[in-house]
């Protein structure tokens, strides 16, 4: 039986979940501190957990203030409308997850136009398309607002920005009067694969979400950073979009558990995805992704031959007791986290094996 296998209390699930690690489950640690976390009513300001991890999230951003968010998609809804008015633009990557899997909030409740760059095999935008889509003061055209990376970046394989990119990118923006938002919504694995502090990378942006309900394995929330004049705006959005929460110290104490004790080990993570990566490297029928992994993603295709596809496969592997997630019909994505094991890498190298055997 594989140690740390994903469960609950009510049922015995007994999977190797490498959908995602959006699946992680609290630790012990946290579910201890959310039951005896200290609560007040958090819109009125007066949560002192709640007020606690935004000021540890803030530190270790290098901002002034926090702001805490059920989810990434309000953080960076909250920062995007809090940056930008009605009817300016944002440039965004066209495969950013601003852009793709965040129900096109920006524009649906805020008007916010965005001009699709393409990312670049990295997931970086290059220098060049951001100045080409800066308009003219022209009545004709929106205002160019703001500019939104992400690190890491889901779709481009899980990869990182550097600080020097970052840096040029922030210096670029500003010296044109733009502002920057960085989702960082697994920015420590970022800086875990970078060895650099998170900070770092949050330094040169205007303001950066980062998710603690991933491989920080908190069970809700994102943290929102910027100055206290932004947060301020972004506290009214957050009431707005009908994200305030009264006694939220009792999520918010699995956030600060998690930016404790869960940061340091992200590495592993990272290492396991590479033992993962070299073992499915070996099944005849798939094509591992030049670089993958970059942090804990794993991206890994069907060779041209292959005539099953993702989800048959899929269901194949779920019989072997594996759940893996897929991009498209020919792509996979595992994503290892606190809970994947090497006796969880071991058996799913076995299983895809059994599965892709002729």
């Amino acid at each position: 039986m594989v140690a740390r296998q994903r469960k609950t209390e009510e049922t015995d699930m007994k999977f190797i979940d490498l959908r995602s690690d959006t699946i992680t489950q609290p630790t012990p640690a946290m579910r201890e501190a959310m039951a005896k976390a200290p609560v007040g009513d958090d819109v009125y300001g007066e949560d002192p957990t709640v007020n606690r991890l935004q000021e540890m999230a803030a530190e270790r951003m290098g901002k002034e203030a926090g702001l805490f968010v059920a989810s990434g998609t309000l953080g960076n809804l909250a920062a995007i409308l809090s940056h930008c008015q009605r009817g300016d633009e944002v440039m965004v990557g066209n495969k950013a997850h601003t852009f793709l899997f965040e129900a096109g909030g920006i524009s649906a409740l805020g008007s916010v136009h965005s001009c699709q760059l393409p990312n670049q095999p990295d997931g970086s935008l290059a220098l060049e398309d951001i100045r080409a889509a800066i308009r003219p003061d022209d009545p004709h055209d929106p205002i160019s607002r703001l500019v939104c990376l992400e690190n890491t970046h889901n779709r481009c394989g899980g990869t990182c920005q550097s600080v020097v990119y970052t840096r040029k990118v922030a210096a670029f923006a500003h010296e044109r009067g733009l502002k920057v938002h960085l989702d960082g919504a697994r920015i420590f694995n970022a800086a875990a694969a970078l060895g650099v502090p998170a900070k770092a990378l949050a330094e040169p942006v205007d303001s950066v979400t980062f998710c603690l309900s991933k491989g920080l394995c908190a069970p809700v929330g994102s943290v929102l950073c910027g100055t206290k004049e932004f947060i301020a705006r972004a506290r009214r959005i957050r009431k707005m979009a009908g994200g305030g929460m009264r006694q939220a110290g009792i999520l918010a104490a699995a956030g600060i558990v998690a930016l404790e004790t869960m940061v340091d080990r992200l590495g592993e993570d990272h290492a396991r995805a590479r033992r993962l990566a070299e073992g499915l490297r070996n099944v005849p029928g798939l094509s591992l992704e030049s670089g993958t992994p970059a942090t804990n993603m794993v991206f890994v295709s069907l060779l041209p031959e292959m005539k099953s596809d993702t989800g048959a496969i899929r269901e194949a592997l779920k019989a072997h007791g594996v759940l893996v997630g897929a991009s498209s019909e020919r792509r996979f994505r595992l994503v290892t986290h606190y809970w994947i094991d090497d006796s969880a890498v071991n058996q799913t190298i076995q299983a895809f094996g059994t599965v892709l055997s002729p």
